[in-house]
């Protein structure tokens, strides 16, 4: 069954076949906060009214907690996070030498479980590891993207700008056609952003919880009619490696708000 979002794109795409910018020039990229409403950004600006700032609080209880077999916490290693992680998510994924690929700043969090804490994983999506992320990210708030400056990255960026490109699903779209060609525009009443990740993980309203970028990624993929990547997988990183990298020079501000 085809949901009204699927219509509204093919409706607005029908329409505007012509409208093809391409990529988006560096100086022009701008934050979806620059596409909010007033109401959204008030929300956004207000930390006692950001919903986010939820998460980012029961993050710093995690922050502090001792756990796995190794009995140990974040903070036994990285001591005061405002300081050791500030400006670590604005350069996430980052190329991991163990395992010869990037990871995320998630994949990186249940990383250090394993392997310092012996702990279990925690599962995508999972309100701790979210906290945990946005609790890390918000350390990072107002400090300039730096993601894919590693030489390193360079094959997996690449990677993600095609998979950008690429068109799929029934609808036969591709995220460019979005969010380089048709940004500025409204799809069922929503504003069309750059698709800027400054802000995650971010509350999104329409959610009513808190949500990573590969959440984010797989909803867009769903409404294209795609089969959507799993949690994790090398696709979903190389393109939100891509994605960040696209941003570069923009602030981070987690936790953002969205619709």
């Amino acid at each position: 069954m085809i949901s009204w979002r699927a219509i509204a794109a093919a409706t607005l795409f029908a329409a505007a076949p012509a409208l093809l910018a391409g990529e988006i020039p560096p100086d022009a990229r701008r934050s979806g906060y620059t596409f909010m409403g007033p109401d959204t950004r008030a929300m956004q600006d207000d930390d006692t009214a950001n919903p986010g700032m939820l998460f980012v609080l029961d993050g710093e209880a995690l922050w502090a907690k001792k756990t796995g077999s190794a009995n140990k916490a974040c903070a036994d290693c990285h001591g005061d996070a405002r300081s050791s992680m500030k400006g670590v998510a604005a350069r996430y994924p980052a190329f991991d030498k163990a395992i010869g690929r990037p990871v995320t700043l998630d994949q990186r969090i249940n990383l250090c479980r394993a392997d310092h804490q012996q702990a279990e994983p925690l599962p995508y999506e999972d309100r701790e590891l979210l906290a945990l992320s946005a609790f890390v990210a918000h350390q990072s708030r107002g400090t300039a993207i730096t993601a894919g400056d590693d030489p390193k990255l360079k094959p997996f960026v690449a990677q993600g700008r095609a998979l950008f490109m690429q068109r799929e699903g029934q609808l036969n779209l591709a995220c460019t056609n979005c969010h380089d060609d048709n940004f500025d525009k409204r799809l069922a009443g929503a504003p069309i952003t750059q698709g800027q990740p400054t802000g995650y993980p971010l509350y999104r309203l329409e959610w009513q919880t808190l949500g990573s970028l590969e959440r984010r990624l797989r909803s867009c993929m769903t409404g294209v009619r795609a089969q959507a990547y799993d949690y994790g997988s090398p696709e979903l990183v190389a393109l939100e490696l891509y994605l960040m990298s696209r941003a570069r020079g923009l602030p981070m501000e987690t936790p953002a708000v969205r619709p």
